[in-house]
């Protein structure tokens, strides 16, 4: 078992997470349940899976969970293309929480290699 709240992914993933509460506040009130809902649920599924998988009893399951992590990662980078696309979010934003998300995803790839070198 890994402790999940001193894992720098998870602290990161974190702070991503906050970040895209912090941008979705912004976005038009009729994609309350559409982009917003989406994005947010996205962005919690990061840490929240990252921290679930450290509970678990084996890096395989541990491993396992930061494949979902990840593929949220990407969910969320899809949803914040089509939000800058429609001009909901703007470039200045889009482009810092990119390269943001861009790091956390090679940190979760990093993690699960590493793993799986064990």
């Amino acid at each position: 078992m890994h402790r999940y709240k001193e894992l720098k992914v998870w602290q990161k993933a974190i702070d991503l997470a906050v970040e895209v509460y912090r941008i979705t506040e912004k976005l038009p009130k009729d994609e309350r349940f559409g982009l917003i809902g989406q994005m947010n649920r996205s962005a919690v599924s990061i840490p929240s899976n990252i921290a679930e998988g450290a509970g678990r009893n084996t890096d395989k399951d541990f491993n396992n969970f930061l494949g979902v992590a990840l593929g949220s990662s990407f969910e969320l980078d899809t949803q914040l293309v089509i939000s800058n696309k429609l001009e909901y979010v703007n470039d200045q934003d889009f482009q810092k929480t990119e390269k943001e998300l861009e790091h956390l995803q090679n940190m979760i790839v990093k993690l699960k290699i590493s793993l799986n070198s064990k």
